[in-house]
């Protein structure tokens, strides 16, 4: 009788730590298990070199979204970047998208700047005013090495 009790509480235990592992897996992970309800904007970039997918889409310091997905846009030649942006953010038609980093060498993120029209953008709208990451290995080039993108000198 004392064994099958010994035996009860372990079982138990291994199942409260298993939970907690999974927790700890998902939060740190960054892993969203519940979809929030969010509603999703097309932006396009000349450039998303270094964003992944997953990537947080902030604005005014504030994650209110994640990047769904990534891929070329075939007729236009510029990387469509999908966005989920929770459904308690509402967005102005004229928001600026801008790819971003965090640091110096870190994770490249979307920011949102606000606009001032009141017209507000709905599911499936795209955001039209865009700016691409900016080239760091193409600014140290130029202007450390005094070199131009072909790698001749001035």
């Amino acid at each position: 009788m004392k064994k099958g009790m010994v035996e009860f509480y372990v079982g138990i235990f291994m199942i409260i730590g298993i939970a907690c592992t999974a927790y700890l897996i998902i939060e740190l992970g960054g892993i969203r298990v519940v979809n929030k309800n969010d509603y999703r904007l097309n932006a396009y970039f000349s450039s998303v070199a270094g964003l992944k997918k997953g990537a947080g889409v902030e604005m005014a310091g504030v994650e209110i979204g994640n990047v769904i997905s990534i891929e070329l846009d075939k007729e236009r030649m510029l990387a469509k970047v999908e966005l989920g942006i929770r459904e308690n953010i509402t967005l102005a038609e004229d928001v600026m998208a801008s790819v971003k980093t965090s640091g110096v060498i870190g994770d490249r993120y979307i920011n949102l700047s606000p606009g001032g029209s009141e017209t507000m953008l709905e599911s499936g709208d795209t955001i039209f005013n865009t700016e691409s990451a900016i080239d760091i290995e193409a600014l140290v080039s130029k202007y450390i090495f005094n070199k131009d993108e072909k790698g001749t000198e001035k």
